[in-house]
């Protein structure tokens, strides 16, 4: 058996063991202590549960969406050593048009607007 698969069996068997487990452990009857929000040992001044704007949101997805395209594109300046670098650019375009268009909708749906 090689290594890799040796390692994946340990990882399957060690996550669904850890998983099992932690179905047992906690208590099936939780108390109001338990559950209040935790504010470093003082009693919390005011709701933690309060609402967020949904703009919020759209604009912290927007925010994480161009940062891992950021993230998938840097190593693209490595493509022109592969034997077709006419293919990686073509992804990465697409890619970089398909993100376009996605803010472009965006905008246009008014979702980018902060007061209405």
């Amino acid at each position: 058996m090689n290594i890799v698969m040796m390692i994946l069996l340990i990882a399957i068997a060690l996550s669904t063991v850890l998983a099992i487990v932690s179905f047992w452990l906690p208590q099936m009857n939780p108390d109001s202590e338990k559950l209040s929000p935790f504010e470093c040992g003082f009693d919390p001044l005011g709701s933690a549960r309060l609402p967020f704007s949904l703009q919020f949101f759209l604009v912290a997805i927007l925010f994480l969406l161009f940062d891992l395209e950021i993230a998938l594109l840097l190593p693209l300046p490595w493509g022109d050593q592969l034997d077709n670098p006419l293919l990686t650019f073509t992804w990465a375009s697409l890619v970089l048009l398909l993100l376009t268009l996605g803010l472009v909708y965006e905008w246009i749906q008014g979702g980018l607007e902060w007061a209405e």
